[in-house]
């Protein structure tokens, strides 16, 4: 087991389609105690992912639910300190929470790119700043950020240029902890998705995913599994000396 006994974060996990949610599965698979935070997190929700865990490993486990509106700083550092009290420590951060939207630039409200940049980086970053609070004084953590492709090439096949900049935000903070945090052992690294198979692609016309998987060398999407696999390297021990690293998943889309 890579995570055996770690305390692990999981942030946008409500979906079950969702890449946090998968990573929730793995990492209990691993040996991790998971805790699954969302917006949208409620008692039937976590019953709903704890049912779907235990039907897929075929053993009773244990997970932890808690509702976070993540573009709030104090609602971020109320998560953490609820955690922190469970179980006394903290060992990894996911932050797989986050939105999409599309559109030229230019019919791009001020409404719409507050509402991109407070989830997908001011909620990074508070989630972050939260978590470091706990990181620095044990001198040991992980980080592991979920970005986009988009946050590479500048938008495209799904989100817009709010999308595109929220990530590439990500994709800066992460090096930026990765370099002032890594003398205390503390590693953060990113990972820039593509057509993986969650809810962000229900809006493509079926012409649109065809001619998209087309152009992908391994001519498919990726799987949520695949990016939790990611996530797992990411967060054990395996990954030892990778920091402040980005890691493309994206079936060769992206090749440079």
């Amino acid at each position: 087991m890579l995570l055996k006994d770690k305390v692990c974060i999981v942030a946008g996990a409500s979906s079950l389609r969702s890449i946090g949610y998968a990573t929730a599965e793995l990492f209990i698979k691993h040996g991790a105690h998971v805790v699954v935070t969302d917006v949208m997190m409620n008692d039937d929700v976590l019953n709903q992912i704890k049912f779907e865990i235990e039907k897929n490993l075929g053993v009773t486990i244990k997970i932890d639910g808690i509702q976070c509106d993540i573009s709030k700083k104090s609602k971020c550092d109320r998560l953490i300190a609820q955690v922190q009290s469970k179980y006394g420590t903290i060992d990894c951060l996911v932050n797989s929470a986050g939105i999409v939207r599309s559109g030229p630039i230019l019919d791009i409200s001020e409404a719409e790119l507050s509402l991109m940049f407070d989830i997908n980086l001011k909620g990074a970053f508070y989630l972050c700043q939260s978590v470091l609070e706990v990181f620095v004084k044990q001198e040991s953590g992980t980080i592991v950020n979920v970005a986009s492709l988009a946050a590479q090439r500048g938008g495209g096949l799904v989100g817009g240029a709010h999308y595109a900049a929220s990530k590439g935000g990500m994709l800066s903070l992460t090096k930026s902890i990765a370099r002032e945090f890594g003398h205390l052992g503390i590693r953060a690294n990113a990972i820039c998705p593509a057509m993986i198979d969650t809810p962000m692609v229900d809006g493509l016309s079926p012409e649109r995913l065809q001619s998209i998987t087309d152009a992908i060398p391994l001519k498919r999407m990726g799987s949520t599994r695949e990016m939790a696999g990611t996530c797992l390297y990411l967060a054990s021990e395996l990954s030892g000396f990778v920091t402040g690293a980005t890691i493309d998943v994206n079936g060769g889309t992206h090749i440079h």
